[in-house]
């Protein structure tokens, strides 16, 4: 996969010299009507860094950094520490404005408007579709660093696709799954980790034989245990064909992934109370009163955070016969872009590269117990992680197959239903949906 990611860098490079960069690259005018703003330079030059002469390297540099962390927040005090050590090697201040989770209900309308960014911080699906055409091209500075040495890289992969060229700098990766408490396996005798659905569901059963509640389940994530369901049996691209013509009841498939989940939820695998309101469900993973949870793995921090630390490990969702992606994984990551008209975009390259990599995503990664966005680095509270999401070569989003219906709202509606109970089959449950068409 490196080799991957790197024969596509070498492609963008170049694609980029017999033809115009696409959109938002350093080639790219800054926006218009904005009277404040310094014109970027003739296509096909950098702006010079600002240096002083025997100074440090990035001596009189200021970047702004728009944070979707709130102060305060783990995350934040390790950005904050490492703003302070890179300007004292460097010479460039970073002022960081925390901008919090609702980050992108600001982007579009800042960086159409040329606002005062540098680097800014989002989810990367939306930094490579949505705000693409605002995005500096990483392509070169990324080649010189050796950047896919320190990357995974089905997150550059991705970005290229969307973006046309690399765009991000993945800050902090994410990995969808079954995250169990290895305490409660280890009291219910249990060694082998499930692969399929019917193994899965043996689990399930000699936890409850051993008096532990298999699974937790809040409200809010009934949409992803679906989902995740629902992709064993359909794929990604069969989801969005379900997605686009309905007809539910008439697709096997899609009722098999509801009475699969209407039998897991009448055989009383589910924990007293679930669905919860958010996190009272998750949290009974933290008490050993459940033993595991379908969420991405900032459910393990989320848990620790209030129950304190817990025994974590990682599970793929299981396989069910004749399905398909039996062995993709959902993978998220929160990236790290550079404006395209900002003046310094090799120092932010810079400053990205230090929080990404070396002592810093160590850091970030041990502090706010999250997966190292270098691969060198260790994760040290889920140690399958970082080879699974190495190895990572078929994938799948957030709900992605489906949360762009219109009538997505009120289909996580009846994702909850579903777990409370309310239907009886999975072709009703399947009905259901279809009258949202």
């Amino acid at each position: 996969m490196k080799k991957l990611f790197a024969l596509l860098l070498a492609m963008v490079m170049v694609l980029g010299l017999v033809a115009c960069g696409p959109a938002g690259n350093d080639q790219t005018e800054p926006p218009k009507n904005n009277d404040n703003q310094t014109q970027a330079p003739e296509k096909g030059t950098e702006p010079p860094q600002t240096n002083a002469p025997e100074g440090k390297k990035y001596d009189g540099v200021t970047l702004n950094y728009w944070s979707m962390w709130s102060a305060g927040e783990p995350q934040a005090t390790v950005i904050e520490q490492a703003a302070a050590a890179f300007e004292a090697e460097t010479g460039a201040h970073i002022n960081i404005e925390w901008k919090g989770r609702d980050i992108n209900t600001l982007l579009s309308a800042s960086l159409e408007a040329g606002d005062a960014i540098d680097i800014f911080e989002d989810d990367y699906n939306r930094i490579g579709n949505v705000y693409k055409d605002y995005t500096a091209d990483l392509t070169e500075m990324a080649a010189a660093a050796d950047y896919a040495s320190h990357s995974y890289p089905i997150f550059a992969a991705q970005s290229i696709a969307w973006a046309g060229y690399l765009n991000s700098i993945v800050e902090q990766p994410q990995i969808g799954g079954i995250f169990y408490n290895r305490d409660a396996f280890e009291q219910a005798s249990i060694t082998d980790l499930p692969t399929t659905w019917a193994e899965f569901l043996d689990v399930c059963q000699k936890l409850k034989d051993a008096g532990i509640a298999p699974l937790a389940q809040d409200s809010a994530y009934c949409n992803f245990t679906f989902y995740n369901q629902l992709v064993r049996h359909l794929g990604e691209d069969g989801i969005a064909a379900l997605r686009d013509n309905g007809h539910w009841a008439e697709n096997e498939d899609a009722v098999a992934a509801a009475q699969e989940l209407i039998d897991l939820i009448n055989a009383g695998y589910l924990v007293d109370g679930a669905p919860d309101e958010y996190p009272a469900s998750q949290n009974k993973v933290g008490t050993g009163e459940a033993a595991m949870v379908v969420c991405a793995n900032y459910v393990t921090a989320e848990v620790d955070g209030v129950m304190g630390d817990t025994n974590w490990g990682l599970i793929n969702y299981p396989a069910v016969e004749g399905g398909a992606d039996p062995n993709s994984v959902y993978i998220g990551a929160n990236g790290l872009a550079i404006a395209s008209y900002s003046e310094n975009k090799q120092a932010a390259f810079d400053f990205c590269m230090y929080l990404v990599t070396g002592e810093w995503d160590q850091k970030m990664a041990d502090t706010a117990k999250q997966i190292p966005a270098d691969p060198s680095n260790t994760c040290s509270y889920l140690p399958t992680a970082v080879d699974t999401l190495k190895n990572a070569d078929a994938t799948f989003g957030w709900c992605t197959g489906l949360n762009t219906h219109a009538a997505w709202g009120t289909m996580k509606t009846l994702f909850v239903e579903l777990f409370e109970g309310k239907y009886a089959t999975g072709a009703d449950f399947c009905a259901a949906i279809d009258a949202l068409y």
